[in-house]
């Protein structure tokens, strides 16, 4: 079996090698790569390495009876496996499924002030249960948290390594149109990134085979997968309301106005008896939330509305799994991306951005056509981005830009399925660029 070459193992290869790290925990959702990642790193860089899956081996949830000091935890888990080898400085101990068990987050202090071993904790939906897990090693750990695959990930599965990511951006820095061949090239791969998402799983089916044969039943095993979490892991909350959320996300995007309504959910639903509902499936690692702002401004932390939002799915190939089959054939056969009326467009922007660390943030003026799907921070000012299905005129961002009103706002960003440009103060990229937005950012002055 293929490994997949992940941004995770040169974050490991760090942790590792700073000569003061902490415990680290590492979360996300099911199935994107956690487990696999930490044990490849683990075999690689330690000749002891403790594997301990909370779930597989519930015997191990008594290891902390005695106390949490590493040499007591130890002590335990030798008593229950006496073929475990503890070498002090050459031992990683990895706590897998940690959900499963949080206390033994409480443990890290005590192994952080040990120093003899390495820890690693993981596990999906540590969201639910991670104010415990927080409260319990406040001070002693390092968060990490992993996603599927973005797009520079897929790149590297596909063959092509870091001169042509850094090509990419060279173009984006001098705003040079890509040529012809490169921009079939790089549009054809994002489409198929597009239609996969990035859960290890299916990448490595398609990458395998060279075909999407049996992808889609594989998106849609890990979907059964994600609500059989709802109904072991939803504790205190409507299971049914979650699930209910979860169904209605793409009929929801598909519609104009696609701010998530609680009132479409179900008959007589209100905001207040659903709120808990969305806050888990976003804990979980399931969706991302994008807030509408109350004003285009800085700063953008808690200038925003928290009963407006846009629900996306947090991998694309999942969202688009979950497309009734009409859809699923339009979008597979004939390559039609404008289907469900750019919704998969602005949730493939989403992920890409909460990918590279930013929160989402839009902006919908009442009583008026002035709307921006995606608004990032630069150094010196608020940019506003606009998702385009076809490289049209940006009404709203060009409004942005000239309102003097809106002072924080000198320039535009608008992403479609073309070429690079720029004109009156708005810089054209295609799609596939979005993943490096933050590194070229980091670079530029607006």
């Amino acid at each position: 079996m293929i490994y997949l070459k992940r941004k995770i193992d040169g974050f490991l290869l760090k942790w590792k090698e700073s000569p003061d790290h902490k415990p680290l925990i590492i979360k996300g959702a099911r199935q994107v790569g956690k487990t696999e990642s930490i044990l490849r790193f683990a075999r690689n860089n330690y000749n002891s390495v403790i594997y301990i899956n909370f779930v597989e081996e519930p015997q191990y949830k008594k290891i902390c009876e005695g106390g949490y000091k590493a040499d007591i935890i130890v002590k335990n888990i030798s008593r229950i496996d006496p073929s475990k080898e503890f070498k002090e400085r050459d031992t990683l101990i990895f706590f897998d499924e940690l959900q499963e068990f949080p206390d033994i987050a409480t443990s890290l202090k005590f192994f952080k002030q040990d120093g003899r071993f390495d820890v690693i904790c993981s596990g999906s939906l540590l969201g639910i249960s991670y104010k415990r897990i927080e409260s319990n090693s406040v001070g002693y750990k390092t968060d990490y948290e992993l996603f599927s695959l973005d797009f520079e990930e897929f790149l590297w599965a596909k063959g092509y390594d870091d001169s042509v990511i850094e090509d990419m951006l060279s173009h984006m820095r001098s705003l040079t149109a890509f040529s012809g061949l490169e921009l079939s090239v790089y549009e054809e791969i994002f489409l198929d990134y597009c239609i996969l998402g990035g859960m290890p799983a299916v990448v490595r089916m398609y990458i395998e085979g060279n075909t999407f044969e049996g992808t889609l039943q594989t998106q849609r095993q890990l979907l059964e997968d994600y609500k059989e979490d709802v109904r072991k892991y939803a504790e205190g909350v409507d299971q049914t309301r979650i699930l209910n959320v979860f169904n209605r996300i793409p009929v929801q995007l598909a519609r104009d106005n696609k701010k998530f309504q609680i009132s479409k959910v179900a008959k007589d639903a209100r905001f207040k008896d659903y709120r808990g509902c969305i806050e888990w499936l976003e804990d979980a690692g399931i969706i991302n939330l994008c807030h509408c702002l109350n004003y285009p401004e800085l700063p953008l932390k808690g200038n925003y509305d928290d009963t407006k939002y846009k629900i996306y799915m947090r991998d694309t190939g999942l969202l688009v799994a979950m497309l009734d089959d009409e859809a699923q054939e339009d979008l597979r056969a004939n390559r039609n991306l404008g289907v469900y009326k750019g919704a998969l467009y602005e949730n493939i922007v989403g992920d890409a951005l909460t990918k590279s660390g930013y929160t989402l943030y839009y902006y919908k003026k009442e009583n008026s056509t002035l709307e921006e799907d995606f608004f990032l921070r630069t150094k010196e000012s608020l940019l506003p981005v606009e998702v385009k299905s076809t490289n049209g005129m940006a009404k709203s961002l060009r409004s942005l830009i000239k309102n003097e009103n809106y002072s924080d706002i000198q320039y535009g960003l608008k992403l479609i399925r073309g070429n690079i440009g720029y004109e009156n103060n708005v810089f054209t990229f295609p799609y596939f660029c979005t993943f490096l937005l933050k590194r070229y950012l980091a670079e530029v002055t607006y």
